[in-house]
């Protein structure tokens, strides 16, 4: 990984492609949880074009490896010549009313990489979960910490606010299923999922804005980091309400470039009381 950010553009996404083919058959329970979502999530489609949705998610992911490569150890200078931003002016916008911003994003397959190359303009806080793998649970701290203004644990949001309420940036990703307890039930791509209501109660507490936040790898290698406009009248001062709002525009940005979302993730594995089986079996 740390050579493969000395390759030129056109050979990193050649070797990405060479991961995905050297993955795929490695994963063979994470392409069903896959296909699976995309069922679930794209029932409109044939057959057919959820296959080749489900082809083209795995070639992207081959080049998560590259991108989370660069993300840790690519000079500022190298990455500042691949992207390009869309909607600053949101972020610096929100910034000048001092009430700090909270950068919310979904788990794109570039997301390792999106926080950093937002942070080649602003610097930010970011989430981190403990990995199982000890040494990339070292490796991914010991950058994130060098990267970026300060590291939150998913288990201890506290920090988050005491930054926020700086007018700090926090880059945060809630749409993973995080099991019953923690979480209310809201649609996603008209499915009931487990979803943490964080997000309203963050800024409840911080008066934070809310600014979506995407990154997209473009077919020349080339990324492209879109900031919407901030959420209003948000929150409502309803959990499910809120979380649906978070829920419905995270879809909206997926439907634009599905094929770069992490559908391995089991994100319906939770069902609200009364279900018995599961979605996955």
């Amino acid at each position: 990984m740390r050579l493969s950010i000395y390759l030129p553009v056109k050979a990193q996404l050649m070797v990405g492609r060479w991961l995905s083919w050297i993955m795929t058959p490695l994963m063979k329970s994470r392409k069903k949880i896959a296909r699976r979502n995309l069922k679930l999530c794209f029932p409109e489609l044939s057959e057919e074009q959820r296959t080749a949705l489900l082809a083209e998610n795995f070639r992207t992911m081959g080049m998560m490896l590259i991108e989370t490569a660069l993300s840790w150890w690519a000079s500022d200078a190298s990455l500042q010549k691949r992207v390009q931003y869309q909607g600053l002016e949101h972020l610096e916008a929100a910034l000048a009313k001092g009430k700090g911003v909270i950068l919310l994003t979904g788990h794109f397959t570039s997301m390792e990489l999106g926080g950093r190359l937002i942070m080649l303009k602003n610097p930010c806080y970011v989430m981190f979960r403990e990995l199982n793998n000890q040494l990339f649970n070292a490796v991914m701290m010991q950058a994130r910490i060098y990267h970026s203004e300060g590291i939150v644990l998913r288990d201890d949001p506290r920090p988050m606010v005491r930054a926020l309420k700086k007018n700090k940036v926090v880059w945060y990703a809630p749409d993973q299923d995080f099991g019953r307890k923690m979480s209310v039930f809201a649609k996603f791509f008209g499915v009931p999922a487990a979803t943490v209501p964080a997000t309203a109660r963050l800024v409840k507490m911080s008066g934070a804005a809310v600014i979506p936040f995407v990154p997209r790898r473009e077919k020349d290698g080339s990324y492209t980091l879109s900031l919407s406009a901030p959420l209003t009248n948000f929150p409502a001062g309803d959990d499910i309400a809120d979380a649906q709002v978070i829920n419905d525009l995270l879809e909206k940005e997926i439907r634009l470039s599905p094929a770069q979302y992490l559908w391995i993730h089991r994100r319906f594995k939770t069902q609200s009381e009364g279900e018995k089986a599961s979605l996955y079996r």
